[in-house]
């Protein structure tokens, strides 16, 4: 039996009893919810929830569960040249999110950022015939259901098919990893990267935590690190975690001049 983390949505490995509590969510970075531990099976919430499908760019689907479980972001899927693939995860997928995928064009791969939208990604995996889930071998340890379709990945940069590109950041976690897209936006460029940096309310800035619920930063070294990472590559639109969180205007100028504001925020004088 899979259960499901009811604040973070995280599937533990398959046990007929649930763990006493869930990694992830006593982490400073998350938190349990204030009714203590809970935990659901996948199969409950297939009874009480269903997943939409909306278009969030050119040939990019969002998909998200409804009514709101647990943090509530949405996965994004990519249909490339190269086959469709799962950016970041939710924990709910059934019949239905299978077909809708599939007749889309299928699914050859999966990528998640961090450890907080790590969700059912081996259940999903396995709706699809193992395809392969690439993560960065930092982020090993917060792996809670193992399986041999995860692929771990070392150091700064891994091509995982054409020219889809994971860069870790580092950040909100070591092994944090945010997805370029070149050829995305016909041509243009995308740019995905969950919560570091995280598209704000405004849409014109993205921000950069340690903790997002618990409102811890991160330094300015971290942040400057970031920066010099995604400088080099090509991208006219940034997506975030959340449906339609996409910068307003010019991304590559929102993402320095956020990193500017946010340094003087903290007091750091050091220049980009």
């Amino acid at each position: 039996m899979s259960h499901l983390c009811v604040t973070c949505g995280t599937q533990c490995a398959t046990s007929d009893r649930p763990p006493e509590n869930c990694p992830i969510c006593q982490d400073e970075r998350q938190y349990i919810g204030p009714q203590g531990q809970k935990w659901i099976t996948i199969e409950e919430l297939k009874k009480t929830h269903r997943n939409v499908f909306f278009k969030e760019g050119e040939n990019l689907w969002g998909i998200q569960t409804q009514p709101q479980f647990a943090i509530g972001q949405r996965a994004l899927l990519l249909r490339t040249k190269d086959g469709g693939f799962l950016w970041d995860c939710i924990s709910l997928v059934d019949e239905s999110t299978v077909e809708l995928v599939n007749a889309l064009g299928g699914l050859r791969g999966i990528a998640v950022s961090h450890p907080h939208y790590y969700a059912s990604m081996v259940e999903w995996s396995r709706a699809f015939g193992g395809v392969p889930i690439y993560l960065h071998e930092a982020d090993r340890e917060w792996v809670q259901c193992s399986d041999p379709c995860i692929v771990f990945w070392g150091g700064e940069t891994q091509r995982i098919a054409g020219d889809l590109t994971l860069v870790r950041v580092g950040g909100h976690f070591k092994g944090f990893q945010v997805l370029h897209w070149a050829s995305g936006e016909r041509g243009q460029g995308v740019l995905m990267t969950g919560d570091m940096p995280q598209v704000c309310a405004d849409r014109r800035y993205v921000s950069f935590m340690h903790s997002y619920p618990n409102l811890i930063p991160v330094d300015g070294v971290t942040v400057r690190d970031i920066v010099r990472k995604l400088e080099p590559y090509q991208f006219t639109k940034l997506f975030g975690a959340w449906p339609k969180f996409v910068v307003a205007g010019d991304p590559k100028l929102a993402l320095r001049t956020s990193a500017e504001r946010y340094l003087r925020a903290i007091g750091d004088r050091e220049p980009l």
